[in-house]
């Protein structure tokens, strides 16, 4: 099959009675794309971002129902928008008994299976052990080398001038489960005394950008983190049952 990498010779383009029956777009931006009379049935769209934007279906905005739905699958996800010490709390409680579930249900077997192009379930939690060390280690904390070298990069940070040469290829999964144990007592540590005065302080965007995110945006992207790959996780685990 024909493969396309870091290209924008679409951009723009008009594409009329063409088959992408198949077609895989991965980290693709395919915003403001219009599809008009097209043939839609089995079509699967994952977009992390997809709640902070719009997505339309025959003139409907379906992100509203995405996001009531996903709340109701995942109880206690609304909470990664909370605005208060008691409701990130909450969520941080609501997440963690959530994923531990995961982990007590996942035969030993599917550790480390993934489906392509994705993570195992080891490398998800891997993945979130950095993000934790990012955005409260880093970000909240101000701790000038943040990450543990178990933790895992996402896509593209090689690409923005990141060492992930820190990081270790391979690492048994007791010790990621370990670290993993160690960077979640530090978010329960650290909301067990968060004040609302605290939240509202600024901090600098670990990944250098210009934004100024509060202590209290810090530790919602670590909320949203966290409930996001564990709908990978399950998706992923789902399909390889």
């Amino acid at each position: 099959m024909t493969r396309f990498v870091d290209t924008d010779e679409f951009q723009g383009a008009t594409f009329v009675v063409a088959s992408f029956k198949g077609a895989t777009l991965r980290f693709c931006d395919v915003s403001e794309v219009t599809i008009r009379g097209a043939q839609l049935d089995g079509l699967d769209i994952d977009g992390h971002d997809l709640a902070f934007g719009r997505l339309i279906v025959n003139g409907v905005d379906i992100v509203p129902l995405v996001e009531a739905e996903l709340n109701r699958r995942f109880p206690g996800r609304e909470l990664q928008n909370a605005r208060t010490p008691q409701g990130l709390r909450d969520g941080w409680v609501a997440v963690q008994a959530a994923w531990q579930q995961t982990l007590d249900d996942t035969p030993p077997e599917l550790i480390e299976a993934h489906v392509e192009d994705e993570w195992s379930l080891a490398q998800t939690l891997r993945h979130l052990v950095l993000a934790t060390d990012a955005w409260l280690r880093g970000a909240i904390l101000g701790i000038s080398e943040p990450f543990h070298e178990v933790g895992l990069a996402f896509t593209g940070a090689e690409q923005m001038g990141f060492d992930v040469s820190i990081f270790r290829a391979e690492v048994p999964f007791d010790e990621v489960l370990a670290v993993r144990a160690e960077r979640q007592q530090m978010v329960t540590d650290f909301l067990a005394t968060v004040t609302q005065e605290q939240l509202e302080e600024e901090r600098n965007d670990p990944w250098g950008s210009d934004w100024r995110p509060t202590v209290g945006d810090c530790i919602r992207v670590i909320l949203e983190e966290e409930w996001a790959h564990l709908r990978y996780v399950r998706r992923d685990l789902a399909a390889l049952a």
